[in-house]
């Protein structure tokens, strides 16, 4: 399979929906892309570890909290986008992958090239939102 995509392919509207070539060009992006996480985060890790040992004085020690804190709070959003990603791809795997979990419809390849781990159609999204908004309005 490997051999199907070359570094300049894109998926394109010309071709059939989720074939091989669109489902291996995705799997590799969002490999990448939970590469690239789990390296920030190793990263992150290894700093505050650093970190922790050279801080000193108290008003030090407040700006390394207020920065530890902002970094957990982002790593903690990469985990939450790391678990999508899982799910990406095992929607790949099992051939459901790029398919509306509402509708069963296309979600398409622009939205998909915008956010890999979409699950829904641009429609199904934005009636998931105004129902939010409804119900966020509601309380």
């Amino acid at each position: 399979m490997s051999d199907l995509i070359t570094e300049n392919y894109r998926p394109s509207e010309d071709e059939p929906y989720m074939n091989d070539k669109q489902r291996e060009y995705f799997r590799r992006k969002l490999l990448s892309w939970r590469d690239e996480i789990l390296r920030g985060s190793n990263e992150t890790l290894r700093q505050l570890k650093e970190e922790d040992n050279r801080v000193a004085d108290m008003s030090d020690w407040a700006s390394f909290e207020t920065e530890r804190s902002f970094q957990l709070r982002a790593r903690d959003r990469e985990r939450k986008l790391l678990s999508k990603i899982e799910s990406a791809l095992k929607r790949i795997e099992d051939g459901s992958y790029g398919y509306c979990e509402e509708s069963q419809e296309p979600i398409g390849l622009q939205r998909l090239e915008a956010r890999p781990i979409a699950t829904l159609s641009i429609e199904a999204q934005e009636r998931h939102e105004r129902r939010e908004r409804i119900y966020r309005d509601d309380q």
